[in-house]
């Protein structure tokens, strides 16, 4: 089940994430405590052999190999390779989230166009949502685990009333080695078009129109098969999960801590425990499992998807829509702002604070609310412009020059400008 916690971070406070550190369904220290656990104590074995069971020879020697791990381990790309590959899966992760096959624009469409109340009715368009919803499932069973288990067979979709015993002898006898998730497509096509022969779509458009919304439907789910059939390559996975396990591994004996009396350099300190050791580790196999728990959303991790959910949410829906509430609307009556030419819904007191004004524009504040432009002095000459009030045109600009009047150009404005002779000339060329 997807891990939600939207309302935990609504508002940004102080330190408005820790209360997301101390949760474990979905959380990292879920997926990483036993490779953590195996890290350290891999590493405690090593530090204890090394000081309690190896000779002063012995140690010499494995002090030479430690520093010759710990130099050579940092030549390992592993920042390179696993942040470029975490970005090309959370991609991916959002790009089939954004292509999971919902119904409703097509429900919308079936119940507004395909006409007719009686039983005949009722029956088309009820039977267009069921095959769009065997469409998703079959797609579904085949991309999902968890689909799969619930729906095993075709029995199993027979049982759940998405597909007909005489509809099954039909699909069963479709001969054809490949996925046969469009056989429902076609289906609801030739359904769509008897309904337009019939008169139940009385218009060529709004055949066109659920036609179109079909393929966008049919085109998300081949989405889904796509992302299922061909993955991330192979090799690159390989190699992200070989730089981080090499990596580590030459942690392992690298980041040993070294007795302080050989003087070796960097090795100063005996701390015994390796925090940022463990704190590399942590960070760097964390964003490798967070790789392996987005690649295949369709599992049964606690962030991947609720495909059953969706399968659920949308024959529920979709028969809703197409009949119950087909042509069942609410009695018409005259909305509270009849009369009312500044409509403004009510804020309660605690979302009093989110009244805000309307924005007019970045330079609305630059000047103050004038009737008349200012006066523009250079040299002996006084250049004036103003806006004449009582003139009927409302919003006439006009240039005054040694008490001339040239009428510029419509404007309409209520902040102080002044303006330079270049200005003022550039101006009189409108003229």
């Amino acid at each position: 089940m997807t891990v939600t916690y939207s309302s935990k971070v609504a508002n940004a406070t102080f330190l408005s994430f820790h209360r997301l550190l101390l949760r474990w369904r979905g959380s990292i220290y879920k997926l990483l405590y036993r490779e953590f656990l195996l890290f350290a104590l891999l590493y405690t074995i090593l530090s204890l052999i090394y000081r309690l069971a190896l000779s002063e020879q012995q140690k010499r020697l494995f002090e030479k190999l430690s520093i010759y791990c710990d130099r050579y381990a940092e030549q390992i790309p592993v920042t390179f390779v696993l942040g470029f590959y975490v970005t090309l899966v959370v991609n991916r992760w959002w790009n089939q989230f954004l292509n999971l096959p919902w119904p409703d624009r097509l429900m919308f469409h079936i119940s507004s166009c395909v006409q007719g109340k009686d039983e005949y009715g009722r029956l088309l368009r009820r039977t267009l949502v069921r095959y769009i919803n065997l469409t998703s499932l079959l797609i579904f069973r085949s991309v999902s685990t968890a689909v799969c288990k619930r729906f095993p067979t075709i029995d199993h979709v027979v049982e759940a009333g998405f597909m007909t015993p005489e509809e099954r002898k039909v699909f069963e006898n479709i001969r054809s080695p490949h996925l046969k998730y469009w056989i429902p497509v076609v289906w609801f096509s030739n359904l769509a078009s008897r309904a337009r022969q019939e008169g139940r779509i009385q218009d060529a458009i709004d055949l066109q129109n659920i036609l179109n919304e079909m393929n966008t439907f049919r085109t998300w789910c081949a989405t889904l098969f796509g992302y299922d059939w061909v993955g991330i390559p192979l090799v690159y996975t390989q190699v992200v999960t070989l730089a981080v396990y090499t990596f580590f591994f030459a942690c392992l004996i690298g980041r040993q801590f070294l007795d302080p009396a050989q003087g070796h350099p960097g090795h100063d300190l005996d701390l015994y425990v390796p925090v940022f050791t463990l704190l590399q580790f942590f960070f760097y196999s964390g964003w490798l499992k967070v790789a392996e728990q987005l690649i295949n959303p369709f599992g049964e991790d606690d962030d991947d998807f609720e495909a059953n959910w969706i399968i659920d949410r949308n024959l529920q829906v979709s028969l809703l829509a197409v009949d119950e509430m087909h042509m069942n609307l609410p009695h018409m009556t005259k909305d509270i702002y009849w009369n009312d030419s500044d409509a403004r819904p009510p804020y309660t007191l605690a979302a009093a604070d989110y009244c805000i004004p309307s924005f007019l524009g970045s330079t609305t504040d630059m000047g103050s609310a004038l009737s008349f432009w200012s006066l523009v002095y250079h040299r002996s000459s006084v250049f004036k412009i103003t806006y004449d009030q009582q003139n009927p045109e409302r919003g006439q600009l006009y240039f005054y020059i040694n008490s001339r009047c040239f009428k510029v150009v419509k404007l309409l404005t209520t902040h102080l400008f002044h303006f330079s002779r270049t200005q003022i000339f550039s101006l009189l060329s409108l003229v």
